[in-house]
């Protein structure tokens, strides 16, 4: 039965292929030649839209077509109008240049939007200038591939993000370069899609900001030099895999900002030159394994709200503080990592230090309760508050302690 399913299947679809034409747009065709050529268009077809300058409003896809530009013709919005509306399913649209959409305090105009549909390919667009770059609403089994999205120069509150999921399932954005805009990546009520190999870089807020979003993967995408890094707020079941997070600096920045996750996993990532590596609020059940944390401020600051975390084979080096908290209270696993700052000795050659590691110090507990003592830092004083820790320890919270600290970093 499902061979002859297959079988039909094919069938139709090399009839359908078979009956497909090719629609030529040149720019010099008489007024709106990019919507008469959707007009003339039936199913399935292709329209290939040569180079050239193109004014044309907002257009419609209503009906499953393939759209392919060559040498990036480009298509402005006039700064009015959202440029391409796709409202069908099987639509794939690539090669174009897409500038200029219309922006407002009302309605979230794109240069390319979805609206409930499925099996949509964008890739190989250059976006620029837009209010919002790619915009998937109650979209399915869609794939975002190789646009390269840049913002237009305007604040926080007139900028959209460079690619926004609402409410959508089984979703692909891969090898996307986005810059400039409110947030590089946004997802809300999303679910099981995967952010890949994507670079977001200078973005006025977050780089990746996920809200509500359950199940969801994103591996070896690059967040530089953001405003606030990237947010993961609400969410369980997530999984954070071979990311890089570097340079996202300022008073309220941090690499990796989790939220009220649960059942997550932070696997193999680099925070290196943050603020904040990883900020941690009402976290729970989430594992940390295998990450690098170079060069930050504050290596991890995990509120005393988390609990049954497990932090283990993790590298921090080089930070100016490894771990910040606001209670003496510690419901988490931290084994197993290698600190840079451990000054202990590994008598039975096992790899392993023989004393315990506190990765809390004294002066970091007192930055936590009076932040302007920061002043403090390389200071004689600190020097004498670390001296005074290592003959009265019971000063830091006893149970914040590495038992197994590793003596060589994990490769």
């Amino acid at each position: 039965m499902n061979k002859f399913f297959l079988f039909i299947t094919t069938l139709l679809l090399l009839i359908i292929n078979a009956n497909a034409k090719q629609i030529v747009v040149n720019p010099n065709s008489k007024k709106h030649p990019i919507q008469n050529a959707l007009s003339q268009a039936k199913a399935f077809d292709t329209i290939i839209i040569l180079s050239g300058n193109y004014f044309e409003g907002n257009l419609k896809i209503t009906k499953p077509i393939t759209i392919i530009g060559k040498n990036y013709p480009c298509l402005s919005g006039e700064n009015k109008y959202e440029l391409i509306s796709i409202e069908a399913n099987n639509v794939n649209i690539k090669g174009l240049k897409l500038i200029n959409s219309g922006y407002s305090d009302l309605e979230d105009m794109a240069a390319i939007r979805i609206y409930g549909n499925k099996n949509i390919i964008l890739s190989n667009n250059i976006l620029e200038n837009n209010f919002f770059g790619i915009y998937l609403t109650n979209a399915s089994y869609c794939l975002v591939e190789n646009n390269n999205i840049t913002g237009p120069d305007r604040d926080q509150n007139n900028v959209g993000n460079g690619i926004h999921l609402w409410k959508s399932t089984h979703n692909y954005i891969l090898k996307n370069k986005i810059k400039k805009h409110r947030d590089g990546i946004y997802f809300e009520f999303v679910k099981h899609s995967i952010i890949a190999n994507n670079f977001s870089e200078c973005n006025q807020r977050y780089g990746l900001h996920f809200m509500f979003s359950d199940s969801d993967t994103y591996y070896k995408n690059t967040f530089k030099n953001n405003g606030a890094g990237v947010a993961v707020m609400y969410s369980k079941n997530v999984v954070m895999l071979k990311n890089t997070f570097v340079l996202n600096w300022g008073s309220s920045a941090y690499g990796l900002l989790l939220k009220d996750i649960r059942d997550s996993k932070v696997l193999n990532n680099i925070f290196k030159k943050n603020t904040v590596g990883i900020y941690m609020d009402g976290c729970s059940r989430s594992h940390f394994i295998k990450n690098n944390f170079l060069n930050n401020g504050y290596a991890l600051r995990m509120q005393a709200s988390c609990d049954d975390n497990i932090f283990n084979f993790n590298n921090f080096i080089t930070n100016t503080f490894e771990y910040a908290t606001n209670g003496f209270t510690v419901l988490n696993e931290i084994n197993f990592n290698y600190w840079d700052k451990y000054q202990g000795y590994d008598l039975e050659r096992d790899g392993i230090g023989d004393q315990v590691f506190h990765p809390m110090n004294m002066l970091t507990g007192i930055i936590e309760e009076y932040p302007s003592t920061i002043l403090l830092l390389q200071s004689f004083l600190s020097d004498l508050l670390n001296l005074l820790e290592k003959v009265i320890p019971s000063l830091t919270p006893e149970n914040l302690r590495d038992n197994y600290p590793l003596m060589k970093p994990i490769l």
